[in-house]
């Protein structure tokens, strides 16, 4: 009588962004068998969500199908599903629809939304940025707003449609600001008739003292510098405390606009409630050196789901490099468990830091070397293209980037998924 083959380790991943699916590459060639959970049935490259929210790029020029980036690993099993629960005694991922996947190891790699401070009713008033479905949100509300105002006769509230304010002056809010004046500036006063979209106002409001906080304060002030030469109204050290389908109140001050970007801070998934696990005030998992769930060996988790610190005792930033390198340390984590062997704590390498203002200039910080203005914008969007999947989207992004650059045209200035009314 022979013994029955073993069975294949089962990990589960659950999140397929830049954590979960980097997880999933870093497996091949392991004996397990591998399912990978998500709610939507793409992957996202969200440093560029916001050139589509600006209709610089299509939705499929910067996100793909999961199915196809895993089509050829016959090990992965493809879940399109929303997981809402771990059962941790069972070694269960719990789905909504009241199924459930067993796991020997789990990945959570469920990253987070926009937060609110305390305030989740102004969402629908300002959307944030993190899924196609907020970029396309975005886009058609301030098209909208350009289109209403060509009709709109009265002075005030043609004035309120022109106005935009983003709220938040981090990359993401830095970048929506810088793209949404070249629109209005350089884009759009051609295609109408009535109204001047060079007299668009773009408000960036930001409670801190400084723009792009993150980045050396030389580069902070000559980031804020060449947004106010596009055109962008900068305030400074005033934190917002309402938004309305009017606009925004900021320092006691009223601003009327119609459309409002969010961006000024994000919280992290229900992961450490399924667990019942630490986490910090943005709701990010606290986990052990190896990226381990305390007291739970066999869950990892991985990107902005989680809070940890780099090496100098920093904490490590909530951006694409660091979730995939996690992504790379737990798999080759699981290969060396699998194998006998184990590994030193995960260290995290920062590779630098980069923001876009405008289509032609930028801001890197290498740490060792920093760069400004239209070199770093074009290393910036080199950069871009190289971490893209595929050549045929490194093609297409390339190509409207350079037609962007030599003829300030978007071609993705599609109104979809609604009517005519602002705000909607």
């Amino acid at each position: 009588m022979t013994d029955a083959p073993a069975k294949p380790h089962r990990v589960v991943i659950v999140g397929a962004g830049f954590g979960g699916i980097e997880a999933a590459f870093g497996l091949a060639g392991a004996p397990v068998e591998i399912t990978l959970i998500d709610r939507r049935n793409h992957h996202l490259f969200q440093p560029l969500l916001y050139q589509v929210a600006t209709a610089s790029l299509a939705t499929n020029e910067i996100a793909w199908p999961i199915r196809y980036l895993l089509r050829d690993r016959h090990e992965v099993t493809t879940l399109f599903a929303n997981a809402n629960g771990v059962d941790v005694a069972g070694k269960r991922v719990l789905l909504d629809d009241g199924e459930n996947v067993p796991y020997d190891t789990l990945i959570l790699a469920t990253g987070a939304r926009h937060a609110y401070f305390g305030h989740d009713e102004w969402e629908p008033f300002a959307p944030g940025l993190k899924t196609l479905e907020d970029a396309t949100t975005l886009r058609r509300r301030i098209l909208v707003a350009f289109e209403r105002a060509e009709r709109e006769t009265d002075p005030e509230r043609r004035a309120a449609l022109l106005t935009f304010v983003v709220i938040g002056a981090g990359p993401t809010g830095v970048e929506m600001a810088g793209t949404i004046a070249d629109l209005a500036n350089d884009t759009l006063p051609r295609d109408f008739r009535h109204i001047d979209t060079r007299k668009a106002r773009v408000v960036l409001i930001e409670a801190g003292p400084r723009v792009l906080a993150g980045f050396p304060e030389d580069l902070s002030a000559y980031a804020q510098r060449s947004l106010e030469s596009l055109g962008v109204e900068v305030i400074l050290g005033q934190a917002v405390t309402e938004c309305s389908a009017d606009g925004v109140v900021y320092g006691g001050n009223t601003l009327a606009a119609r459309t409002i970007v969010w961006a000024a801070g994000v919280r992290a998934s229900r992961a450490a409630e399924w667990l019942n696990a630490p986490a910090d005030r943005a709701y990010r998992l606290q986990v052990e050196p190896d990226l381990t769930v305390p007291g739970h060996p066999e869950i990892f988790a991985v990107g902005d789901t989680v809070t940890i610190k780099d090496p100098d005792g920093n904490p490590v930033p909530g951006i694409a490099p660091a979730a995939k390198q996690e992504g790379r340390y737990v798999a080759a984590m699981i290969k060396a468990r699998l194998a006998g062997r184990t590994l030193p704590p995960f260290r995290y390498k920062h590779a630098g830091s980069l923001a876009q203002i405008g289509k032609r200039l930028a801001v890197i910080d290498f740490g060792w070397l920093k760069l400004r203005g239209a070199l770093a914008w074009w290393i910036w969007g080199i950069a871009h293209i190289y971490f893209l999947i595929g050549l045929r989207n490194r093609l297409s992004v390339a190509l409207s980037w350079l037609w962007i650059h030599a003829r300030n045209q978007r071609a993705a200035r599609l109104i979809t998924q609604g009517s005519s009314k602002v705000g909607q």
